[in-house]
Parts: structure tokens; C-alpha cells; sequence
């Protein structure tokens, strides 16, 4: 198919940058299966405390990143989109090496700390690209980002899994992201370009101003809402899936492995589904494809509560990946539409502060959950927070068109 010359420069930096989303996702993922199993290593050893402890290492680094995300946005505003891709890029990669070599929990626990605060790879990417596309295809740009994350967070626990298993040693697999991460980083400085000029009439805007963009701009408080509860009901699954296999299986050998797939077969539904989403919602509108795929979350997350197969499961994450896969695209292109290009950065630091909330306090809550009343009313909770959601979107978002050429963004008391 014969790509128009006009769109080629755009279509290039969201093809590269689709392959660096995928291969930091990866390395940001790769650790989910494997922390359950590598804390006896470091002295964890009592069944609750490796519940607690993996929720928590899982979600620890999300928290920080979602108090310092606006302020790395802010920069990216005056310096530019791309640098701020490659210093995230290089903090995942340096802190996952030292990962490898801690030998107690303090040392586990303050990287991801480290890692969290100097991280911010997925609002510098979505804001690069989001400036870089043409705004009819927002959509479209933004679907195919999100494709290249999920599958990538999916990919990366089978990667790890299966790398834990054939050598033996937990430790290989960070030191198999290290490497990877550096991959990244140098198919970004060589391969994708930014055309944003930091210094076109950009002010200096403090962390606090950037809060207060919540209230100046329509819509952008509810889809903070909207990010932090969908990646509360995604993530919050995350550090019992091993556990949970575990009960499901009757031989404990290849664990890691099985529960590689069971993270990974979402990230196969999404590759199926999320680019169609995203396209649609540049055409039928993004709050109803929010709606639709909040739903099927819903839908496909009950289940998962009263199964009793390991391949019942595995279905129903198949199931559930070919809906969750267009939450984050359509909201991502609602604040793209929202928010004009010279702000975009702060913008999207604000709303990944959601995400990191939610990322936070998903995997907490989920592994305390399982350590308290069960695993399996962890699925109980993500069916609500999904269906609350959709409650929300319905009731507050409103519908967002395109921006046509020239048309100025809205502010707070405007009509879109």
C-alpha cells in the first residue's frame, strides 16, 4: 500500500517509536511473574509477606512517578519531547542492572523507588508522538502507541518467565532488561526525530500550575479520572496472576513459564483489537468506544473469579484484552484534542500521574487483598472498578470531535 509522501515523516517516527513503547514496556514488565519468586532469594520468605511485598514492589515505583510525571512533562515542554525519552529510557535501564545485583529487600525496594522517580518513559513518548501526528489521525497514532506498550507489558512476563526458567537464576531476567532498555535508547536517538520547537512562546510552568490545568481545561479533570480507575482495574490483577496459577495447576514445575502467558495472551487480544478501537474513535467518537470497552473489562473480568482451569483463565484474558486495549489510546487522544501542541507535554504529565496513581494503588491493593480475604475477590473488585467507569464516562465525559485546521482549543465554560 502506497503511504502518501506528506504523511511519511509521521508515519516513521510512530513506527519507531511503536518499537521503543514495545521494547521499554518490556523491560517495565518483564519482572511481574518473577518477583513472587525471587523475593525468597533476598529473605522473603513467609507466603503473606511475598503477597504484600510483590504488590507493593510492583506498584512502588508508579507512585513516585505520579508526583514527579508533571514536573518531567513541564521540561519536556521547554526542552523538547525526545530528550526526555532518552533520560527515562536510560534511568530504566541503569536502576534494572543494579536490580540484578541487590541481595536485600531495602536494596530491591529503594531502585524501584529510584527507577520511579526518574522514569516517566510513557508521557514523553505519548507526548512526542501525539505533536508529531496530524490531529485527524490522533486516533490512529495514539491506538498504535498503546498497542506497542500493552503488548509490550505482556510480552515481557513470558519473556521473563521463560528466561527464569531455562537458566535457573531470577537475576538473569534483569539483567536481560538492562540490555534491552539499551537497545531502546539508541533506536531512539538514532532513528526518531522531534520537530517541536521548545522555544515557540513556551513558559515556564510550575508542578502546582500543572495541577491547576485540571480546572482551566474542559474534560481533562474527568479523564483523570478515567486513567486512574482503568489502570487501578488493570494492574490490580498483576501480582496475583502467579499466585493464582499456582492454585490452579498441579505441578509446580514451570510456573513462571505459564504464568508468563497467562499476562501475555492480553497483550495478543490487544494487538488484534486496540488499532481498530483506536481508529474508530476517530470516527464513531471516543466516549462511546470508552463505554463499549469498559463494558467488555467488565465482562470478561467475573469470570476470572470462579474459574478452575488453568486454560479457562487463559481464555478470559484473552477475552479481556480485546477490550481493555482501547481504554487508554481513546482517553490518551481526548486529552490530545484538548490540550494544544505546546502544551501537550504537561498535559499528558498531568493525566500519566493518573495512570501511575492507579498503577500504584492497583497492584497495592490487589496483592493485600489476596493476602487478607483472597485471591480470587480481586477480580470481584476489578468487575466494579470497571463498571464504575463506565458510570463515570457516561455521566461526565463528554463527546470530542476532531480539532479542524485552525480551531482553537477550548477552555473551561467553552462548548467543543
Amino acid at each position: 500500500m502506497l503511504v502518501d509522501t506528506a504523511e511519511a515523516p509521521w508515519m516513521r517516527t510512530l513506527w519507531l517509536m511503536v518499537c521503543v513503547q514495545f521494547i521499554m514496556s518490556v523491560a517495565l514488565s518483564v519482572m511481574s511473574p518473577i518477583l513472587p519468586l525471587f523475593l525468597p532469594d533476598i529473605g522473603v520468605t513467609d507466603v503473606s509477606a511475598i503477597n504484600f511485598w510483590s504488590g507493593l514492589l510492583n506498584s512502588l515505583n508508579f507512585l513516585i512517578s505520579a508526583f514527579v510525571s508533571p514536573l518531567w512533562g513541564s521540561i519536556a515542554d521547554r526542552y523538547g519531547r525526545k530528550v526526555m525519552v532518552l533520560r527515562s529510557s536510560l534511568a530504566i535501564c541503569f536502576f534494572t542492572l543494579l536490580m540484578g545485583f541487590s541481595q536485600h529487600l531495602w536494596q530491591l525496594v529503594t531502585l524501584r523507588v529510584m527507577m520511579g522517580a526518574f522514569s516517566g518513559f510513557s508521557a514523553s513518548a505519548i507526548a512526542l508522538v501525539a505533536t508529531q501526528m496530524p490531529e485527524r489521525r490522533l486516533g490512529y497514532a495514539l491506538g498504535w502507541l498503546a498497542t506497542g506498550q500493552l503488548v509490550g507489558n505482556l510480552t515481557g512476563p513470558i519473556a521473563g518467565g521463560v528466561i527464569a526458567d531455562i537458566t535457573g537464576d531470577y537475576r538473569m531476567t534483569f539483567y536481560f532488561t538492562a540490555v534491552i532498555s539499551g537497545i531502546a535508547v539508541c533506536l531512539a536517538y538514532w532513528g526518531v526525530s522531534d520537530s517541536y520547537n521548545p522555544d515557540n512562546g513556551v513558559h515556564k510552568v510550575s508542578v502546582f500550575d500543572a495541577f491547576s490545568a485540571l480546572t482551566k481545561t474542559q474534560g481533562l479533570l474527568p479523564l483523570f479520572v478515567v486513567l486512574l480507575l482503568a489502570q487501578f482495574a488493570v494492574r490490580a490483577v498483576q501480582p496475583v496472576i502467579t499466585p493464582f496459577i499456582q492454585e490452579l495447576v498441579s505441578t509446580p514445575n514451570g510456573i513462571a513459564t505459564l504464568a508468563g502467558f497467562a499476562f501475555s495472551v492480553t497483550g495478543v487480544a490487544d494487538l488484534i483489537a486496540s488499532p481498530f478501537l483506536g481508529k474508530r474513535s476517530d470516527t464513531i467518537g471516543y466516549r462511546r468506544v470508552l463505554i463499549i470497552c469498559l463494558f467488555g473489562g467488565a465482562l470478561m473480568s467475573l469470570p476470572q473469579a470462579f474459574v478452575g482451569s488453568y486454560w479457562q483463565f487463559l481464555a478470559l484474558r484473552f477475552g479481556i484484552g480485546m477490550f481493555i486495549g482501547g481504554i487508554l489510546p481513546t482517553a490518551n487522544a481526548l486529552v490530545g484534542h484538548l490540550a494544544p501542541p505546546s502544551q501537550r507535554g504537561l498535559a499528558y504529565g498531568v493525566t500519566a500521574s493518573a495512570s501511575f496513581l492507579g498503577a500504584f494503588l492497583g497492584p497495592f491493593t490487589g496483592g493485600a487483598m489476596a493476602a487478607t480475604v483472597g485471591i480470587r475477590w480481586v477480580f470481584v473488585l476489578t468487575t466494579g472498578l470497571f463498571l464504575a467507569n463506565l458510570v463515570w464516562v457516561y455521566r461526565v465525559v463528554p463527546e470530542v470531535r476532531g480539532k479542524a485546521e485552525g480551531e482553537k482549543w477550548p477552555q473551561k465554560g467553552e462548548e467543543r
